[in-house]
């Protein structure tokens, strides 16, 4: 899993939050000595979707999206640099689906069955068609994979 989220970080300029995740990351990350991530989650450039939050947010370098949600990151997508990542965030997930703003899909497959939760990609309102393009499987079991929507029309920023 480390290998993989060195990887992925790579070629990574930013994270995407939502309110709740960047919270909740915010209340445990920062404070964690004792793992490469929280290294890495207190430099990356934070970029987080708040209707109630106010500037200045209190981890480093987190920036608060300005307006619209989905309008921000149809903005942030055409900004050189690499590439945005959604950590969990699953409203704004489905904001951004609504948007067409997802260019690949990676997700984390891990061999645990919970029987009950939150659906990802519930209440879209459409069908998405997706095309494999990658998959690894750790030493602990989880597969990652990576996915691209087979017919991708990117938003316009407004």
């Amino acid at each position: 899993m480390g290998k993989a989220a060195a990887e992925n970080g790579a070629t990574t300029d930013g994270i995407l939050l939502g309110r709740r995740t960047y919270e909740d990351f915010y209340a445990v990350w920062p404070h964690r000595t004792d793992n490469p991530y929280t290294e890495v989650l207190n430099n990356t450039r934070k970029y987080v979707a708040s209707t109630t939050l106010k500037e200045p947010l209190p981890w480093m370098n987190s920036t608060l999206l300005k307006g619209d949600a989905v309008d921000a990151v149809a903005r942030l997508k055409h900004q050189p640099g690499k590439d945005i990542v959604v950590l969990g965030s699953a409203e704004l997930v489905q904001s951004l689906i609504r948007g067409r703003l997802v260019d690949q899909y990676v997700l984390l497959i891990h061999p645990l069955i919970l029987g009950s939760g939150r659906r990802l990609f519930a209440g879209t309102g459409s069908r998405a068609a997706l095309r494999l393009i990658d998959t690894k499987t750790t030493s602990t079991g989880v597969v990652i994979a990576t996915y691209q929507p087979a017919e991708t029309s990117p938003r316009s920023p407004e």
